[in-house]
């Protein structure tokens, strides 16, 4: 599965006249980087990112956007207030963005993504559905960050109580113990779920209403304010959509 995202994700980069990096950015003549950028990102939309970044870098002498730092929004929006040293946050969800306003220029909406059910390969819990959660073992995202809330909201909106056995500060924590065979189910992303060859995927009606928006915006003590502005355009662009659209992700 992975590979074959891999290839949707090259394609869509040829279709707008881009093409994922061999490796690190493009350098400066004495061959070291000139300015460097730092993307804290959502891991919900961390591979993205990191084929986005190599794009941004090929057009642009001596500008390196170091390794993707990856995690809960939440996380990532705690470690901005504690002056990490960041220069673009990508949320998975708008209200985490609102959380740390003053501290990040205006947000740009870049995509949706909605939850779906995962189980491990042959669905050994026999989940069919929401409300088979209630009597399943289930792992959940941690309410305050973007995919816990809208589990929670999804589970309201069915009228379905679950005891999760844990729950996780991110996305792929939720994925990680589903593949793991570790529960007999999580909510996680659809974009992820697709990702992934170890599980299987249910889909869940009314989960359109449920829908998370990630946003993009620079982080204003960035030393490369201005070029951080400038990356923030083009993950928003035709390149940025291109890439967003081809891993799955809905319009913004």
């Amino acid at each position: 599965m992975r590979r074959r995202v891999s290839a949707a994700v090259a394609a869509a980069l040829l279709l707008t006249g881009c093409s994922p990096a061999d490796g690190g950015g493009p350098a400066a003549p004495d061959g070291e980087p000139t300015a460097a950028l730092t993307i804290a990102s959502a891991a919900s939309l961390a591979e993205a990112m990191t084929t986005i970044a190599e794009a941004f870098e090929q057009g642009r002498s001596g500008v390196d956007v170091r390794p993707i730092v990856s995690d809960g929004s939440a996380t990532l929006a705690t470690q901005i207030r504690a002056g990490a040293p960041y220069d673009v946050f990508i949320s998975a969800d708008e209200p985490t963005m609102a959380g740390v306003a003053e501290l990040v220029g205006e947000p740009v909406p870049l995509a949706t993504n909605r939850l779906v059910i995962v189980v491990p390969s042959g669905n050994p819990g026999g989940v069919r559905g929401l409300g088979d959660l209630a009597g399943a073992s289930t792992v959940l995202c941690a309410p305050e960050v973007p995919c816990g809330a809208a589990s929670e909201r999804l589970l309201a909106l069915h009228g379905v109580d679950v005891r999760p056995v844990s729950l996780e500060q991110s996305v792929r924590g939720v994925l990680a113990k589903v593949e793991a065979n570790a529960v007999d189910a999580g909510l996680v992303y659809s974009t992820d779920a697709a990702a992934s060859a170890s599980v299987e995927t249910i889909a869940v009606a009314g989960a359109e209403q449920v829908v998370n928006r990630a946003v993009a915006a620079t982080v204003l003590d960035s030393r490369e304010l201005e070029l951080a502005a400038e990356l923030v355009r083009f993950i928003a662009g035709g390149e940025g959509r291109a890439v967003l659209e081809a891993l799955g992700f809905g319009a913004p």
